[in-house]
């Protein structure tokens, strides 16, 4: 069973798709989707005047339609915020599943960091996020999931590993420990406030910085294991729950890809170089908030030889489109060539601020994975874009499509971005999991908060920058 089997009975409800006789019976070609004030989980003035800006400037009613459905229902429909002890609490379930993962729950409030100055509220929910964070590191930092109840125990509470009550799942996946960090220097070097940064986040970091050295593996196995009873190969570790072996060669394993399914080979190249920029911006706050220079000089230190290592062993050659990053490696000098959909991936590292656009390897390699050389790239008659194992042959993640516009500098390229997701939303007015590369309406999660907000972020971007796109 896969995280988009634990749908909720009020999934189309909470996606905002209101499939009730008024809404569907309105005499109108877009018809009121998105949820009901009375029923919002949380209103953020600033987002709703950009709403309102971005539907008075674009003509396409049918973007405009998309942007005030997807951008907000984040907000709409998966934050629940209150404060503890004092501080801001946020908890973000991802959409149809009642669980907060790391990185879910940074992405999907990453888009409105840029509203928080004109927010004060919206600024204390992000505060509340990062703070929810700080505690869930704590309490495990091989988790990837987590619930708002600490004593819950859930539907994996018999994986074979070190489980805990308050865990939804124990995935050990590098960028679960990346995601906040990003979140909260960004919220920092935005916003200014450091209430954040109190003695429970400076463990957190000490805790990231012990984690990711432990999974070097450089003396044996590491601490954690992993082991599902199922017959899904991609839920599981072969190996008594330690992976393939790795040779020890500075980079971090990842015994799961941030779609949550296991990597082949330990070392995941897109986790480590985000790995490697993460580190940096925690060493960036150590210093400037905590004036620790011994702790800021060893995640220095790591994001180091981290980055001296991906140099060397993350880069192989293609026979058509010459040196392209791999997907995953091992130090023996196995490299798999693919990319998944699923954010980090090789697609999205300009994105993460991993490596430039114009890097040149990394333009190699964004055409190797946008063609057939990519076995996760599919074209069908409805779209192309990149899915992944996670769903299965066929099915493009809307996320991709996304993520190629975003990082793509090219006019024509993102407008046909755009196109596409315009095209493929099957008439719900919302972004999925996947949709059938022939036929938009075999879809899975109608409502996956994430790409929903991805979706609005990338609208949002392209009306600041490149207006002309959206006539």
């Amino acid at each position: 069973m896969k995280r988009r089997t634990f749908v909720r009975t009020t999934g189309l409800i909470g996606a905002g798709l209101m499939l009730n006789k008024f809404s569907w019976a309105r005499q109108s070609e877009f018809p009121v989707v998105r949820v009901e004030p009375a029923k919002r989980k949380f209103r953020s003035e600033a987002v709703e005047a950009a709403i309102r800006e971005f539907q008075a400037a674009v003509k396409n009613k049918e973007l405009a339609w998309l942007f005030e459905n997807c951008f907000p229902n984040t907000l709409d429909t998966t934050v629940t915020f209150h404060t503890t002890d004092g501080r801001p609490d946020t908890y973000v379930i991802t959409g149809d599943i009642d669980a907060m993962w790391l990185r879910d729950s940074t992405a999907q409030v990453w888009p409105y960091l840029a509203f928080m100055k004109q927010d004060q509220p919206l600024q204390q929910l992000i505060a509340g996020v990062i703070n929810r964070q700080t505690r869930c590191i704590l309490k495990d930092p091989y988790a990837n999931a987590f619930y708002d109840d600490d004593n819950k125990t859930g539907y994996w509470k018999s994986d074979l590993t070190d489980m805990k009550p308050g865990v939804h799942e124990r995935k050990w996946e590098i960028d679960s420990l990346c995601y906040p960090v990003r979140l909260a220097y960004h919220y920092w070097k935005i916003s200014g406030d450091t209430s954040v940064f109190d003695t429970q986040y400076k463990e957190a970091v000490k805790t990231i910085l012990q984690v990711f050295r432990d999974q070097q593996r450089k003396s044996g196995n590491g601490s954690y294991k992993f082991q599902r009873r199922t017959e899904h190969a991609t839920d599981t570790l072969p190996m008594s729950g330690y992976g393939y072996p790795v040779n020890p060669v500075g980079l971090i394993c990842s015994a799961f890809r941030p779609s949550d399914d296991a990597t082949v080979f330990l070392f995941l190249i897109p986790s480590n170089f985000f790995a490697v920029t993460s580190l940096q911006q925690a060493a960036e706050i150590v210093t400037s908030v905590y004036s620790d220079a011994d702790l800021a000089g060893e995640l220095t230190a790591l994001a180091n030889e981290v980055e001296q290592a991906l140099k060397k062993y993350a880069i192989t050659q293609h026979p058509e489109y010459g040196k392209v990053y791999a997907y995953e490696a091992d130090g023996f000098g196995n490299h798999l060539l693919m990319d998944d959909a699923n954010i980090p991936s090789l697609l999205a590292l300009p994105y993460l601020g991993a490596v430039p656009a114009t890097d040149k390897v990394y333009r190699n390699t964004r055409k190797l994975i946008l063609s057939p050389a990519n076995p996760f790239f599919f074209k069908g008659t409805a779209a192309e874009g990149i899915g992944g194992p996670h769903v299965g042959k066929d099915m493009i993640w809307p996320m991709s499509i996304i993520m190629r516009g975003i990082t793509s500098n090219n006019d024509a390229e993102i407008a046909n971005c755009i196109e596409l997701l315009r095209q493929t939303h099957a008439g719900t007015g919302f972004m999925h999991e996947a949709f059938h590369k022939d036929d938009p309406k075999k879809f899975t999660r109608s409502w996956f908060a994430w790409a929903n907000t991805l979706f609005g972020e990338f609208l949002w971007k392209v009306y600041k920058e490149r207006p002309h796109l959206l006539k």
